[in-house]
């Protein structure tokens, strides 16, 4: 691992900008969002990207501060969920303010996903994770989902999606689930690529599950529309495919720093 300041940088500017988006688009709604199909959509985003978004984001910048393994590979995994948030939102939005601050702040996260991964050494945390985090199991999961949500935003993007929530949802799914499959590919391989980008993919997925199910339970009181309970239930069962390999792959990490 070399120097953290430029990541650490990088980090506290990306959680400082969402923070101001979301609490923008909670006290301002009007103002944020130009339709109401996105406020229904992003006013309940808002409050899960404050009440989890941020709080991951921080502890996973201390972590990875503090030099511990589980911080350094988890901190690209809560940048890249504020890249993802970031995407839906500049693509729901074209040419209007938010969308410029939105794709300042996807720029911004993703360069400090690109620094910190090209600080870790991936020989020596390949060396340490090897044959402990269940790599077949968590590449599978990875490139599965992968390819199932790419394949479902490229054909929903040419049949034409409901309205312009959905199509920046669309457009996020679009250009980060390839790295799902790259990663779970070079894990598969175990490849230092793999285990570097492997945790951090995972955690992603798992605080977009979890990000998905806090946003059905706070859309009823945030739009003041029907509690989606099929919906709720189905990404509950998806969550928990990603949920036990992220929890297998914290479980051989730490067992990794015990020598157990």
């Amino acid at each position: 691992m070399r120097n953290l300041s430029t990541v650490s940088i990088l980090s506290v500017a990306t959680a400082v900008l969402m923070t101001a988006l979301s609490l923008a688009g909670l006290f301002l709604p009007l103002a944020t969002y130009p339709s109401e199909d996105l406020r229904q959509s992003f006013v309940a985003n808002d409050v899960v990207n404050l009440m989890i978004g941020l709080p991951v984001l921080l502890g996973a910048l201390w972590l990875a501060r503090s030099g511990k393994l589980p911080g350094l590979l988890g901190l690209p995994g809560a940048l890249f969920y504020v890249t993802y948030n970031s995407i839906a939102c500049a693509a729901a939005m074209p040419f209007t303010w938010p969308f410029f601050v939105h794709l300042a702040l996807a720029i911004l996260s993703a360069i400090a996903i690109f620094r910190l991964l090209s600080s870790l050494d991936g020989t020596a945390i390949q060396a340490r994770l090897q044959g402990r985090v269940s790599e077949r199991l968590g590449a599978g999961v990875l490139m599965g989902f992968g390819a199932l949500f790419f394949l479902r935003a490229v054909a929903e993007f040419f049949d034409g999606a409901a309205n312009w929530a959905a199509f920046g949802i669309l457009v996020a799914d679009g250009l980060t689930t390839p790295f799902w499959i790259l990663g779970g590919l070079s894990l598969w391989r175990k490849q230092p690529l793999g285990y570097v980008s492997g945790a951090g993919l995972l955690f992603q997925a798992s605080m977009l599950f979890v990000g998905l199910l806090a946003f059905f339970i706070l859309q009823p009181f945030a739009a003041g529309v029907p509690f989606a309970l099929v919906d709720f239930v189905v990404i509950l069962v998806m969550g928990l495919a990603v949920f036990v390999p992220f929890g297998l792959f914290l479980r051989g990490t730490a067992s990794s720093l015990t020598g157990s």
